[in-house]
């Protein structure tokens, strides 16, 4: 896979962290650096540990599946990507209680937004990606994308939230038929 695939994939996983982090940014008391730094850290580090794993385990499947691979990338971005857009039409829940800073919420958080970069592991190792890179990128890009959104929700507030989760959604389907057409007809 090469590394504008990997930058685009990273993107579309990113904008769920990048929304998170729009509620994080309204729900901050304090405008510490450090608690923007620690929020964004552990995004970070829990879609790059998701990305790992998945691509661990889709290592061990790969040769039960080679014949239809391509299918399986494919089908698992799609339905990510599907699974985005239908959540960014859900009516936002109430956010009275919500801290960031708390541990259990933010593990609660980094986990939620990085179940994505799981299933997106198997399919790299279907393609046999660097994964190393792949972890990298997709680490740095969801630091800034938390970044940006706890900026964004404290300057602007909801500002668009639910069109970047949709925009993220066409670029997983988009980069996942392409995948199944390269595959197919190459």
């Amino acid at each position: 896979m090469n590394y504008l695939a990997l930058i685009l994939l990273s993107l579309g996983l990113s904008f769920d962290t990048y929304t998170i982090s729009i509620s994080c940014g309204l729900a901050l008391k304090e405008e510490k650096i450090l608690n923007s730094v620690k929020i964004a850290f552990t995004l970070a580090f829990f879609q790059g540990s998701m990305l790992f794993l998945g691509w661990l385990a889709g290592f061990q499947i790969k040769e039960y599946i080679t014949t239809f691979d391509h299918w399986v990338a494919f089908g698992l971005l799609f339905l990510l990507g599907i699974k985005m857009i239908i959540e960014s039409f859900k009516k936002e829940k109430k956010k009275n209680n919500f801290n960031p800073l708390n541990f259990w919420i933010l593990i609660s958080i980094s986990m939620a937004t990085s179940i994505d970069a799981l299933a997106v592991g198997i399919s790299y190792a279907l393609f046999n990606t660097n994964i190393a890179i792949a972890c990298l990128i997709l680490a740095i890009i969801t630091a800034c994308a938390s970044l940006l959104g706890i900026f964004c929700g404290k300057k602007i507030g909801k500002f668009a939230g639910n069109k970047i989760e949709i925009i993220g959604g066409i670029i997983l389907i988009i980069i996942g038929t392409k995948i199944l057409i390269e595959h197919s007809f190459m």
